[in-house]
């Protein structure tokens, strides 16, 4: 049987796919009735697969959707995400939709559990932060049957739209900007890059950029956890006791970095002549810090409004309409130079 791409997942395709009654499907789904461990087994086997989620909607509603949007981001600890929230929020506003917020602490098992919760209440859509998801994950999105907006990321290929900013490109225009003031001697410190697919994407295209230029990173340090001002402090003393000759350190976002400008201030370093930083992110939060950091905007409040206007504009459509082209936008972020990439004098 052929599905039509915008129709959810029923029963019965799960049916077919394993070769059981909808009745056996519905009972090991529903977790009723008494059902063999091989059939249950290939019941759930054939759901994951194919990205079903039971309808949590029962009676007359279980043919509509709710009000409400998913939005799936990793943190809201991390200053990021807030804002991304304010641009889809503003642009709910006017509408009937409302955002419902998921946290996956950036792992990707809890991502795959919260989308699957979420999508069994048969939202109108679903904003999901990355694009690098589990198979169970990609199947439930592909087949959700629900505009699905992936954000922040447009390095890559997207479940339906996407929104974002190419972040490979953003390292790239970063090291191309250190270069031209002049550093040679740099070190990164960031996060691990297994758990942060934007971070480590940043990364490559920093060193592409050096290497462009025949600069290697001659130091690295990461680490686990929240982006804090106090770990910024840590693991720029660390590196600078390793490596006492380095001219320049990029951080992988604002908050590290602002950590790692306060130790150097306190030790009486001059910033940037002796030793230049640049951070990401563009955190307002910041300003107000004795020294403007150097810094690209990741364009967090409009990647939200864009994501949510696509939502609004997909929802709107009746649901026999021909699907549309998906849309991929991809913003252009700009560095800011403040007062710690210009060489003096």
């Amino acid at each position: 049987m052929t599905r039509p791409k915008h129709r959810p997942l029923t029963l019965r395709d799960v049916s077919e796919a394993c070769g059981v009654s909808e009745m056996t499907v519905s009972r090991v789904l529903r977790n009723r009735g008494d059902v063999s461990a091989a059939t249950r087994e290939k019941v759930l086997t054939a759901a994951k697969t194919l990205g079903y989620v039971p309808n949590q909607i029962a009676g007359s509603l279980a043919s509509q959707r709710v009000n409400l949007v998913a939005v799936i981001i990793p943190s809201l600890s991390n200053m990021v995400f807030p804002e991304v929230l304010t641009g889809v929020n503003k642009t709910f506003d006017d509408t009937p939709l409302q955002p419902v917020v998921g946290v996956t602490d950036y792992l990707p098992e809890k991502e795959e559990q919260v989308l699957y919760e979420m999508l069994s209440w048969r939202p109108s859509g679903v904003i999901i932060a990355g694009l690098e998801h589990t198979d169970a994950t990609q199947a439930m999105l592909r087949n959700a049957g629900i505009p699905v907006v992936e954000i922040m990321d447009t390095d890559g290929n997207p479940v339906d739209a996407m929104v974002g900013i190419s972040h490979r490109r953003a390292g790239r225009k970063m090291a191309e900007a250190i270069v031209k003031q002049g550093y040679t001697r740099i070190g990164f410190l960031g996060t691990k890059m297994p758990l942060d697919h934007r971070a480590r994407k940043r990364f490559e295209g920093f060193t592409e950029g050096l290497t462009h230029a025949g600069i290697e990173i001659e130091d690295r340090e990461f680490y686990n956890g929240g982006s804090a001002l106090a770990k910024g402090r840590e693991m720029t003393q660390a590196m600078l006791e390793r490596s006492p000759d380095l001219d320049f350190l990029y951080y992988s976002n604002d908050m590290i970095g602002a950590g790692g400008m306060l130790w150097l201030m306190d030790q009486g370093v001059d910033v940037p002549g002796q030793i230049g930083l640049a951070g990401f992110n563009g955190v307002e939060l910041l300003a107000g810090l004795p020294r403007q950091l150097a810094t690209m905007d990741a364009c967090r409040f409009e990647i939200g409004q864009a994501a949510a206007q696509i939502i609004v504009d997909r929802s709107a459509l009746p649901e026999d309409a021909e699907p549309q082209t998906p849309q991929q936008i991809t913003l252009a972020p700009k560095i800011t130079y403040g007062e710690t990439l210009r060489r003096r004098g």
